[in-house]
């Protein structure tokens, strides 16, 4: 707010607050285009980046080459991402996130009650939707491998999984007591992802997305039921 200086009249003293208001509403636009302009420009490098991962393997791509794929400099680069490895791991946590967030909607669609086999066809098809997102995530778990930082990270995400199968599982009314192999729903959410993470490296070999559909909804139907289809 603008005060009254000495020898500065009434007058005066509210021109300087408008102007200042001025400055400082141009000032909050210019931020704003900013802050959209990066936030795209941060979107576009990361889509650019999974296309390369996907082509070639996170370890043989370079940031020159995630600039030229995306149409932007090593500055755009730097003022988003301090590493390739940094751009990687936003990569992984975007794409993993979504698929969670997928499966997770794809379980609560039938209201209380869980329809095993429609809720099996729905989870199948978020889980084997994008084979490119498959050899990324086979890259992330080699990598972490190695690095039990980044393992925390992949960890997580699995953990994230099996809660969303297991919240689920306890909440559907009717369900018949599951295999006592399995013991419990934790037991049987673990299994759920192990037979995802056979099925889709058998996938990423043969390239059969058909064959890995009907094999995984095969598998997961006599997990989670009788092996009629009929909780």
């Amino acid at each position: 707010m603008a005060t009254e200086q000495p020898g500065q009249t009434a007058e005066q003293t509210g021109r300087v607050a408008e102007q200042t208001g001025r400055v400082a509403e141009q000032t909050g636009r210019t931020t704003g285009r900013v802050t959209r302009r990066r936030v795209r420009t941060r979107a576009n490098l990361l889509d650019a980046a999974f296309e390369v991962f996907a082509a070639k393997g996170f370890g043989r791509v370079s940031i020159e080459e995630v600039c030229e794929a995306a149409g932007y400099s090593r500055g755009a680069f730097y003022s988003n991402f301090g590493s390739l490895d940094e751009l990687f791991f936003a990569l992984y946590r975007l794409r993993a996130d979504l698929i969670a967030e997928q499966v997770s909607g794809a379980l609560a669609l039938d209201g209380p009650d869980l329809d095993v086999p429609a809720a099996v066809d729905r989870v199948t098809e978020v889980l084997l939707l994008d084979l490119d997102w498959l050899l990324v995530k086979t890259d992330f778990l080699v990598h972490a491998a190695r690095a039990p930082d980044v393992a925390q990270t992949l960890l997580e995400h699995r953990a994230r999984l099996r809660r969303a199968i297991a919240d689920r599982l306890a909440r559907a009314r009717g369900l018949a007591v599951l295999p006592a192999v399995l013991g419990d729903v934790e037991g049987a959410a673990h299994a759920v992802v192990a037979a995802y993470d056979g099925v889709t490296t058998q996938l990423l070999l043969d390239k059969d997305v058909e064959g890995a559909r009907v094999w995984l909804k095969q598998l997961l139907t006599a997990l989670l039921t009788d092996g009629s289809g009929t909780p």
